[in-house]
């Protein structure tokens, strides 16, 4: 197989499913990851992409998935960790650890499942890339004052779950990217887009979204690692 080989978590709706129309459209084999069977398959008949049935809270579904990629592309050259809950937008203090471990399995534990089950096939491929789709609200210099970066994140909100899962997922950035210095591994900003994760309340369409997400999976050799990147450049840590 020839073509850049990318796998997609999460790809049979929103940001996910739009990053791969355009990367199947860029002339890559995408393995579109849905945990449900049918959707999945769907979504990928219209992509013109791989089915993947992927749950990514599920270890024997990821181990499943990784071994489905192995025995039909051998390699993968691109994994997309777009496949993401939003949680409850309750006050912090109404939340519990139950509410907050629900995100982190998916949000966290999530990415590392997949990144570790799909290792292997990465290191098999000359350039690899771990694409991690992260969010401004997961910046700690945002967070920590939201009124001086209202340029880069119009719309904070102090969702506990969701933006201190997503500051681990960018801490998982930086560690694989220091310990696997041959895998180019960054954290993208799709900023505020309008998806079922959030109710389509975002203030851009998932075309807009999946712009950042695209420009990373296909930004090839030379690429800084770690890095946390939006649609205007780079977003601070």
């Amino acid at each position: 197989m020839t073509t850049t080989v990318t796998v997609i978590t999460g790809a049979n709706k929103g940001l996910g499913f739009e990053t791969a129309r355009r990367l199947v459209e860029a002339g890559h084999t995408v393995y579109a990851g849905a945990r449900d069977a049918h959707r999945g398959e769907r979504a990928a008949k219209l992509l013109g992409a791989r089915p993947l049935l992927i749950d990514i809270t599920d270890d024997a579904s990821v181990a499943a998935a990784a071994a489905q990629v192995r025995a039909e592309a051998g390699r993968v050259d691109v994994l997309v960790n777009n496949a993401g809950v939003a949680g409850p937008a309750a006050p912090a203090d109404e939340l519990t650890a139950a509410d907050l471990r629900y995100v982190f399995d998916t949000n966290v534990f999530g990415a590392v499942r997949t990144t570790r089950a799909f290792l292997p096939l990465l290191q098999q491929a000359a350039r690899p890339a771990i694409v991690n789709v992260s969010s401004a609200l997961g910046s700690l210099t945002i967070n920590a004052d939201p009124a001086a970066h209202g340029d880069l994140l119009p719309a904070w909100a102090p969702l506990l779950a969701y933006n201190s899962s997503k500051a681990a997922l960018n801490m998982l950035t930086v560690v694989y990217a220091r310990s696997l210095p041959r895998i180019s591994v960054v954290s993208v900003d799709p900023g505020f887009t309008a998806t079922d994760l959030n109710g389509h309340q975002g203030t851009q369409s998932v075309e807009e979204g999946a712009a950042v997400i695209v420009a990373a999976a296909t930004a090839g050799p030379g690429t800084p690692t770690p890095a946390f990147v939006g649609a205007t450049g780079p977003v601070p840590w």
